[in-house]
């Protein structure tokens, strides 16, 4: 009760809400820019179980802006790194490592084992696949991307919009490499932030963003593309 009082104090989660929190389960999918911040928050928020899902290990170029690891994790896998850091923050919170990343003959059965998504991936092609078999399993997942100085953050709930409604050019998508580009180290950190939020507003029962984010960290604008 102590560790959680000030989240607890909010009259939006109290003790019932905190519960809710001790008992859900997130997978998340990618362990880079924006996967650092959302499980940091989700771990520090005493989230009961977290998927920690990605492929690829730590490397320098990384370290901008990943908040996770630290010199000392290079060459690790990503997953085994985070859940070390992870752990020494929240004792309590479950984890299972999946190292070998999604892909199209394991996203169904990782992602039925979790209450929500959160996608922090870099490349079309897996945000379809999360995107597909969410609908299937009727699973709730929150999407983030960045670039540069720009972010987006989208909640995609069973019945409604999906990603593939949102960019229907999926064959041409698909066939752009996963991002190498330039970005401020500051900018996943703000997205994945709001990723991690909107997941807790789902566990907790408050609404939901509706439609599509967008925040423009070079002019500090944000708008909200209602759907």
């Amino acid at each position: 009760m102590e560790r959680f009082s000030r989240q607890i104090m909010l009259p939006e989660v109290g003790e019932e809400g905190q519960r809710r929190i001790a008992d859900a389960s997130v997978l998340i999918v990618g362990l880079g820019g924006l996967g650092c911040p959302v499980a940091l928050y989700l771990a520090g928020a005493g989230i009961g179980h977290l998927g920690l899902c990605d492929a690829d290990t730590v490397s320098i170029s990384n370290l901008q802006r990943q908040t996770l690891y630290t010199e000392n994790q290079l060459d690790l896998p990503k997953c085994e790194a985070a859940q070390l850091r992870l752990q020494g923050i929240s004792p309590s919170t479950t984890f299972d490592l999946w190292s070998n990343g999604l892909t199209d003959d394991n996203a169904l059965d990782i992602i039925s084992r979790y209450d929500i998504v959160a996608d922090c991936t870099d490349n079309y092609a897996t945000r379809y696949r999360i995107d597909d078999a969410c609908r299937a399993l009727v699973k709730p997942w929150v999407h983030g991307a960045i670039n540069e100085f720009d972010g987006q953050i989208c909640v995609f709930s069973p019945g409604g919009m999906g990603y593939a409604d949102l960019y229907p050019e999926r064959q041409q998508l698909q066939q752009i490499p996963a991002a190498h580009g330039g970005v401020l180290g500051a900018v996943p950190g703000v997205v994945g932030s709001l990723q991690a939020a909107e997941i807790l507003k789902l566990i907790i029962g408050m609404p939901s963003l509706e439609g599509m984010l967008t925040i423009n960290i070079r002019t500090m604008e944000f708008n909200n593309i209602k759907f």
